[in-house]
């Protein structure tokens, strides 16, 4: 991956998450939807160190996620707004996505498990692959996390826990609802643990952190937990952020340096052509086999 092709995806990531909101905005959109502005590196960073044949863990904030594995804002958006080209037909909405090996989840803490049956798998008959499961800081309250934390140290499974810190649940900052942190829980497991700091969107210096521990996950030497520290930058879903204005404008965002390039506007252009296409399109149907 270049540099302009990180970039790309990037700004394709924040202008896909924009254009939903505006949807909901003007009524065009239903139930709801959890954007992932100012995380948007995470993905970017992470996606091409996985393989086709890997094993990746959505969880509700997933666009990004899917976007960056796909590059496919056409079908995400026809499968939120339940229109014809839909990945899965339109019955799984903004957080039940499946496609090949991608799998994603509104239930917090569900995909753990999952991904660590999907590791033993990957172990057992396709060694060199991993499983990568997507949370964020508050999925570490639920008790699915460390059930399977336990038996993927036992076994050694191949699986990488990627943690999307923003620092925030629905409204309860993680202070108020953390005690100790993720990486004193890891240690508890003997489970290895990286911390990536917030790098205003350098992907290229997140993906060198990440590299070399992943090779390690890959050639059998257990599970990974990496730490990401982001920022959420938009509403926990759609309209409901109780934070003051202030205080989410004062926080770091990336894409204040690239607004208005040529490439900025390319992708936005993009996006506006898919919500023009997508829109104008029959619903979806789906005929159970």
């Amino acid at each position: 991956m270049t540099a302009c092709d990180d970039l790309r995806t990037l700004l394709l990531i924040r202008h896909f998450e924009t254009a939903l909101l505006e949807l909901f905005a003007q009524g065009l959109l239903h139930g709801t939807t959890h954007t992932c502005l100012g995380q948007e590196a995470v993905p970017v960073a992470l996606m091409p160190l996985l393989d086709p044949g890997d094993f990746v863990f959505s969880n509700h904030r997933g666009h990004g996620h899917y976007l960056a594995r796909f590059d496919d804002p056409a079908g995400l958006l026809a499968e939120i707004m339940g229109r014809d080209g839909a990945v899965c037909h339109g019955v799984g909405g903004s957080q039940h996505l499946r496609r090949d090996r991608y799998l994603s989840t509104g239930v917090q803490g569900e995909s753990l498990p999952l991904a660590a049956g999907a590791a033993l798998h990957s172990a057992r008959t396709e060694p060199g692959r991993l499983a990568c499961a997507f949370i964020g800081d508050g999925t570490w309250g639920e008790g699915a996390v460390y059930e399977t934390l336990n038996l993927a140290a036992l076994w050694r499974l191949p699986l990488l826990v990627a943690v999307e810190h923003n620092g925030i649940a629905q409204s309860t900052p993680s202070a108020a609802a953390m005690a100790g942190t993720i990486a004193a829980r890891a240690a508890a497991f003997g489970v290895a643990h990286l911390h990536v700091p917030e790098l205003r969107g350098d992907v290229a210096a997140m993906r060198a952190m990440l590299e070399e521990p992943l090779k390690h996950v890959r050639d059998g030497a257990g599970p990974l937990v990496v730490e990401f520290a982001v920022h959420r930058l938009g509403p926990h879903s759609k309209g409901d952020d109780t934070r003051p204005a202030a205080a989410v404008a004062a926080l770091p965002d990336w894409y204040t340096r690239h607004a208005g390039t040529p490439l900025d506007t390319q992708q936005r252009e993009r996006v506006a052509a898919v919500v023009a296409d997508v829109t104008a399109r029959p619903p979806s149907t789906w005929h159970p086999r």
